[in-house]
C-alpha cells in the first residue's frame, strides 16, 4: 500500500481497511491460493479504488535503501557510485523509468510492479492479477521493453543494444 499511496497517515488507513475487509470475508478465502497473495490482492485493489477515488494515479518510486546495498555480493562496488556525474545519471535512469512506468496501461504496470519492486513470483503474480501465467509473462516483458525504450536516450544504447 505504501508504494502506490505517498502519504504515510492515508496508506496507514488503507491498510487498516485492507484487514478489515480480509477479516470480514476471511470465510470467502478458498484455500487455493497463500493467504499472503489473497491479502495482496485485497490491499492491491483497496489501494487502487482509494486512488481512483481521489482522482490520483499509483505513483511509482526507485529509491534504494543504501543499507541494503551492504548485503549484495558486489556491495563493494556499489559504495563507489556516489560520485556527482553517477548520482546525476543515477537520478535521469530513475526519472526515466518512472516515466516509463507511469505511461504503462494499468495490466502492465502492475505487472512490473509485483515483479520487481515486490518481488512476487510468476505464479504468484499470476494469482494476484487473476490471469494466466502466460499473460503475466507476457505483460512483464512488453513492461520492461517500454521501459528500455525509454531508458534508450538517458543511457546512449541503440535498438540492438542491451545495458
Amino acid at each position: 500500500v505504501r508504494r502506490m499511496v505517498v502519504d504515510y497517515d492515508d496508506a496507514k488507513d488503507i491498510t487498516q481497511n485492507v484487514f478489515i475487509k480480509a477479516w470480514e470475508h476471511l470465510d470467502t478465502f478458498q484455500y487455493q491460493s497463500s493467504i499472503y497473495t489473497w491479502l495482496y490482492r485485497i490491499a492491491i485493489n483497496t489501494a487502487k479504488n482509494w486512488l481512483v477515488s481521489q482522482g490520483r494515479r499509483a505513483p511509482t518510486s526507485t529509491e534504494a535503501d543504501i543499507e541494503e546495498a551492504e548485503t549484495f555480493d558486489d556491495g563493494e562496488h556499489l559504495r563507489d557510485l556516489n560520485t556527482p556525474d553517477a548520482m546525476l545519471l543515477t537520478k535521469e535512469v530513475a526519472g526515466a523509468v518512472n516515466r516509463a512506468i507511469e505511461r504503462l496501461p494499468e495490466d502492465l504496470k502492475t505487472a512490473i510492479v509485483l515483479r520487481e519492486l515486490e518481488g512476487l513470483s510468476y505464479e504468484e503474480i499470476s494469482e494476484t492479477m487473476n490471469c494466466p501465467i502466460g499473460t503475466v509473462r507476457s505483460r512483464i516483458f512488453r513492461a520492461r521493453e517500454a521501459i528500455a525504450e525509454e531508458l534508450r536516450p538517458v543511457l546512449n544504447t541503440t535498438k540492438d543494444q542491451r545495458w
